[in-house]
């Protein structure tokens, strides 16, 4: 919600690279016509955002396979676990805004983990946002709604079984509810 907040209108945003430079995220550089200097971060921008991003990075790679080899790799190159968190930070960033102007899903994402994060999304809800359904049908309903067609009812997380509700579970309950699908 930080960052959402922080955004405002997406379409402030015509680039990716605009959204990091907003945030402070993004690298300094020092130019005149004998020599290019590349600096820290600027830090100009919001504080806020570049706190959550920062958060969100160092999560990312605790549950992200693909994200933990990504800071992997620049904390080899780094050697500084504080640069390499904030690059990741700056490459979840570019992906917030694909996601929210492309209307893109995360390419890095297993089914499992759309899947997952729909469940919690669910959990946080009262019933009447969940427009009656239930959590599992929420969350299948939810995976229908971004376009993601994936036939997932059962998986583990947690070392503790999950559900989602069947497609054809949750078509029904919406038709008897008159939800449109």
């Amino acid at each position: 919600m930080t960052v959402l907040s922080a955004i405002g209108d997406i379409t402030r945003f015509e680039s990716a690279k605009k959204l990091v430079g907003y945030s402070g995220l993004g690298a300094g550089v020092h130019d005149s016509g004998k020599e290019h200097i590349e600096k820290r971060i600027t830090k100009s921008g919001r504080k806020e955002m570049r706190w959550a991003m920062v958060e969100a990075a160092w999560r990312a790679i605790r549950i992200s396979p693909y994200w933990k080899e990504q800071y992997e790799t620049y904390l080899r190159r780094m050697r500084r676990p504080n640069q390499a968190i904030v690059v990741i930070a700056r490459k979840l960033l570019v992906a917030v805004w694909y996601v929210l102007t492309k209307e893109e899903t995360d390419e890095h994402a297993s089914e499992e983990d759309l899947a997952y994060k729909m469940l919690v999304l669910a959990w946080d809800m009262d019933e009447s946002a969940r427009l009656g359904l239930t959590y599992k049908q929420f969350a299948k309903y939810a995976l229908m709604k971004l376009g993601i067609e994936t036939d997932i009812t059962r998986f583990v997380r947690k070392n503790v079984p999950r559900r989602v509700a069947s497609r054809e579970e949750t078509l029904a309950r919406m038709e008897e509810l008159g939800i449109a699908a």
